[in-house]
């Protein structure tokens, strides 16, 4: 009986959580992240903005002095690094586990195939932790936290115990967004990685 009960409640977590993500065909906003040592000490501090376009556009820009842009078409990312004058592409891997910003961007009707999801709701949050199903995920665990229906924060912890701490600020769904945004030209004189 138990097993039927955990099969349930790994369902109704799924579409929980599917609903307030698909809520947001589109989503803009800026973001703090912080990274945690696995004891606590704090590696780095960044700021960005953030453009998600379903299904698997994204554009995720931190600012200096850590700059970086990643962009997906849906088809492939970007990774470009001004400081290295370095870009990398590569075709986007589609499982969710692999990037925070596909979860929020890609196919939610596969979130229960891709991980173990619990959820707790109260007033107006609603705290989610999904764990990936597959062993080569960039995660071990992740929280993903709602307030009044939109995306407040994520948590994220990887195998050697880092936690990455992201908060949102200024979201907006469902603005209209062109999808050039979701392109990257490669700068003169810039060295191009393709894996």
């Amino acid at each position: 009986m138990p097993l039927v009960a955990s099969a349930d409640d790994q369902a109704r977590a799924a579409e929980r959580l599917n609903e307030l993500l698909s809520r947001a065909k589109t989503m803009t906003g800026g973001f703090s992240q912080m990274t945690l040592s696995a004891n606590g000490a704090n590696l780095q501090e960044t700021t960005g903005t953030l453009a998600l376009k379903r299904p698997g556009m994204f554009r995720w820009h931190t600012d200096p002095p850590l700059e970086q842009l990643l962009v997906s078409d849906g088809e492939r990312i970007w990774l470009y690094d001004p400081d290295l004058e370095q870009v990398t592409i590569q075709k986007m891997d589609k499982r969710l586990s692999h990037t925070p910003a596909l979860l929020l961007s890609g196919d939610v009707s596969q979130l229960q195939e891709n991980f173990n999801i619990e959820w707790s709701e109260g007033s107006s949050v609603v705290d989610f932790t999904l764990t990936p199903k597959e062993a080569d995920s960039m995660f071990d665990n992740l929280r993903v936290s709602f307030s009044d229906g939109v995306i407040n924060d994520m948590q994220m912890s990887d195998p050697v115990g880092q936690r990455t701490n992201i908060l949102f600020r200024n979201v907006q769904l469902n603005q209209t967004l062109d999808d050039a945004q979701f392109t990257f030209d490669v700068p003169d004189g810039v060295d191009v990685i393709s894996e």
